[in-house]
């Protein structure tokens, strides 16, 4: 066989780390390049992290937040034990909040911003920061007044305990002769029943007013100097009592790292204590979690690792068990005696998940011992995985299995960025490729100079915390090592010796690049540099008999590359 023939590699997909004989519109050795898709549909030279505008830190940095507060736009960091405000222009104020030196949650609603740290449960409207005040349920009423030596519970439950608050109202029905109101609580050595407020027609009565008491059956009531009259109208509590008694309970929400928004409630999770439980606040009201709205996942005690809201459920996933019983979801039901529920179902899927879980364009992914996982199938049917990771699990996977379970995932310029220390893996929501019977992505990969701790999009830009401040990834113009290396190419002849075209070779390429070229007998080898590149460059490749040809494309500085043509002549028949 004999002729020429010319090679056009362009189309650039991403990333292929399964090895060298690949398609040719990926790479098997790619570093810090991707696809802007804001600009012309070639591979380039990623953003660099904008040193000038770094936001200095004296502690690492945990989150990063942003919040508006009327007119003000703020970005709040989490740095070592303690909140900062950040405002245009100015530097970092201290807020008067000490916090948990670890990764926490937060989220904006009704105009407050809330966060979580596994300690505390803060709230900040944009003067004030402070705790979380519990919303004061009303637990009971249509209370009848009675006599001290008859002390008889005639409460009719209301609302359910707060376990953000210690306080609640019982409302009864005076008689104009009874003393005596039983308030909806016992006695017991875990702390006195303190009464804050009694009101009598909506007028506050004062505490010489009456006295708090128990009885021997541990019944706490309030009783009265002059009885409360009967109310005007028939039937209508008109004695309110707001009373507060120590409540345990409250650590169950403030020992939760997790927080995911679903239906217009809070949900949290990551409680050491209580590894494989869930709990929700109220409709819209993220001060107001019931003693009863709670869900364990399962029977077994493996950790909840993430939630993901999407496809009208909740998706809870766990770590792996023995039980094979690691992903649920919740779908909001009715039930006529405790309203919207959230009753949880396992899933078909046995495999855990070790890493996060996101919601990526609608698309429900996880990460498992084995990579990034995707869940398809009808929610009323049988779901199954499919695996989303394939081209790059060969180096996924070798990452620390600390920082991996441990990594960061956040969506920017439609990529999913899987963050784990100085590495990160981009998979394009815009570039996907069927692989047997299922969808996977394609994949590129970055190498940080620092290591990244939390990352935030606000505005399109990325933002990333590291040890020592917060950069924004918006450097299009600093320098950033970079590479594209050709798979093994055997030019649709692997029997056959190829001979390059010395003046057979073109790159439409932008930037500053150096080109190495290698065959199955040589390491790679120098061709030139060629800096300054504004629309194509040419240059001379000679390599003789040779099997297959690998290309390197590498800058120190930045470059881009749409298209690489090669000639060769085709040979004699390959000899041992």
């Amino acid at each position: 066989m004999s002729g020429k023939i010319t090679r056009v590699y362009g189309g650039f997909r991403g990333a292929d780390f399964r090895g060298e004989e690949v398609n040719l519109s990926r790479s098997p050795d790619c570093l810090n390049v991707w696809k802007d898709y804001r600009e012309t549909d070639s591979i380039r030279t990623r953003p660099a992290l904008n040193k000038e505008g770094k936001i200095e830190f004296k502690q690492k940095v945990y989150g990063i937040f942003f919040y508006k507060a009327g007119d003000t736009e703020m970005m709040i960091v989490h740095s070592g034990g303690l909140l900062y405000k950040v405002t245009e222009g100015k530097e970092p104020e201290e807020m008067p909040a000490a916090v948990n030196p670890s990764k926490g949650a937060a989220f904006v609603f009704n105009g407050k911003w809330f966060f979580t740290d596994g300690q505390h449960y803060l709230q900040y409207d944009g003067v004030t920061v402070e705790d979380v005040v519990g919303y004061v349920p009303t637990t009971s009423i249509n209370g009848k007044a009675t006599t001290s030596d008859l002390l008889v519970s005639a409460n009719v439950p209301h609302q359910d305990a707060n376990m953000l608050s210690d306080s609640r109202y019982n409302t009864f029905c005076g008689d104009g002769s009874n003393l005596c109101f039983v308030l909806d609580t016992l006695y017991d050595s875990k702390g006195k029943c303190e009464v804050e407020e009694v009101k009598v027609n909506g007028a506050e009565i004062k505490a010489s007013d009456y006295s708090v008491w128990h009885t021997d059956k541990n019944v706490w009531y309030v009783e009265f100097k002059t009885a409360p009259p009967s109310p005007a109208t028939t039937g209508q509590d008109n004695v309110s009592i707001k009373f507060r008694k120590t409540n345990e309970a409250k650590s169950q929400i403030l020992k939760c790292t997790m927080i995911e928004l679903f239906d217009n409630r809070v949900f949290f999770s990551g409680n050491p204590d209580f590894p494989n439980r869930i709990w929700h606040s109220a409709l819209q009201e993220p001060s107001y979690c019931s003693d009863l709205d709670y869900y364990n996942e399962g029977l077994d005690t493996s950790a909840v690792k993430a939630m993901v809201a999407g496809n009208n459920n909740l998706w809870v996933f766990k770590e792996p068990s023995q039980a094979n019983t690691t992903i649920f979801y919740h779908t909001p039901a009715l039930d006529d005696e405790y309203g919207k529920i959230y009753p949880n179902t396992h899933s078909s899927i046995s495999t855990g998940c070790v890493g996060k879980a996101i919601n990526f364009n609608d698309d429900i992914v996880f990460f498992s011992d084995r990579g990034m996982e995707g869940i398809s199938g009808d929610i009323t049917t049988e779901q199954v995985i499919e695996h989303r990771s394939s081209l790059i699990d060969s180096r996924l996977l070798k990452e620390d299995k600390e920082a991996y379970a441990d990594m960061i995932l956040t969506e920017w310029e439609g990529y999913l960025l899987v963050i784990i220390g100085k590495k990160i893996y981009l998979a394009d929501s815009r570039a996907v490729f069927t692989n047997e019977d299922h969808i996977e992505y394609e994949w590129f990969y970055w190498e940080m100079s620092e290591s990244i701790t939390c990352a935030k999009v606000n505005g399109g830009v990325l933002h990333l915390g590291t040890e020592s401040g917060v950069y924004k990834l918006s450097d299009y113009e600093g320098p950033v090592k970079s590479r594209w290396v050709t798979p093994k190419d055997k030019f649709d002849c692997p029997h056959y010796l190829k001979t390059t075209n010395k003046r057979g070779f073109v790159a439409e390429a932008k930037g500053d690049i150096t080109l190495y070229a290698k065959t199955e007998k040589t390491e790679y080898e120098l061709i030139d540099t060629y800096e300054g590149i504004e629309d194509y460059f040419v240059s001379r490749i000679r390599l003789k008999k040779f099997k297959d040809l690998q290309l390197k494309f590498s800058s120190e500085t930045r470059f881009s590359l749409e298209t690489a043509t090669i000639e060769s002549f085709i040979g004699g028949y390959i000899k041992r």
